[in-house]
């Protein structure tokens, strides 16, 4: 960059004075606007983003895998019996649950990947990048490092669990925002019909290209070359 560029890279006062208020101004608006953006995309009590975030960050997720050709991985997240705990503990032991879990999920992602509090007792994990397997792992690591994290309260603790749904995202696949959510949202209610704390998720067979080439049918061709 030369001394031009530079320059202009810097927020000169327009009328030239040393100590400027139009920038001390400017300055100030621009941390207010900072601000205001994050209590608008932030869940207050867990600090992670909000539903409104997950809304906005998808579609843009979504372009990016097929301008790319990677896979997008969704995680979708559901606290068993949260209810019972509201009921059993009070509300601020169900805030506190909210926000161990929350802590959960920070200590166990990366920091590209994108947990948002959906709404209630329910998460998202967006992993950019990641292929169902790798995904699927990722799930069973943090719901086993979730049931072995006590949630502390008044001096006392219980074991917080949770029901997980995993899909992929691939330019083959032809979904639509909606329709990615509701196919990983199925396997999450999957995971608790089939008595809670367990990952389901899409079948690693219905990724297979139907042109695909599987291990078997190329040591067959390359046998029948050898013979040949």
């Amino acid at each position: 960059m030369n001394k031009e560029q530079q320059h202009s890279d810097v927020e000169l006062c327009p009328v030239e004075f040393d100590d400027c208020q139009w920038l001390k101004q400017l300055a100030q608006l621009k941390r207010e606007n900072e601000q205001l953006k994050q209590l608008v995309t932030t869940d207050p009590l867990t600090g992670l983003f909000n539903f409104r975030y997950f809304q906005d960050i998808l579609g843009n997720e979504i372009l990016r895998s097929d301008r790319s050709g990677r896979p997008l991985s969704l995680i979708m997240v559901d606290l068993d019996h949260f209810k019972s705990i509201n009921d059993n503990w009070g509300h601020e032991a169900g805030n506190i649950a909210l926000k161990t879990a929350a802590a959960v999920f920070r200590k166990e992602l990366r920091q590209s990947d994108i947990v948002c509090r959906y709404g209630g007792e329910e998460f998202t994990i967006l992993l950019p990048q990641t292929p169902l397997p790798i995904a699927v792992n990722v799930a069973e690591r943090i719901r086993l490092t979730l049931q072995r994290t006590p949630v502390e309260y008044e001096d006392q603790a219980f074991n917080l669990t949770a029901s997980f749904g995993v899909g992929v995202y691939q330019v083959a696949n032809e979904y639509t925002e909606k329709s990615f959510v509701d196919m990983v949202d199925q396997y999450m209610y999957q995971a608790k019909q089939q008595g809670r704390n367990r990952v389901c998720h899409l079948d690693f067979d219905k990724l297979k290209s139907p042109t695909a080439v599987s291990a078997e049918e190329k040591s067959a061709l390359f046998r029948r070359r050898k013979d040949d």
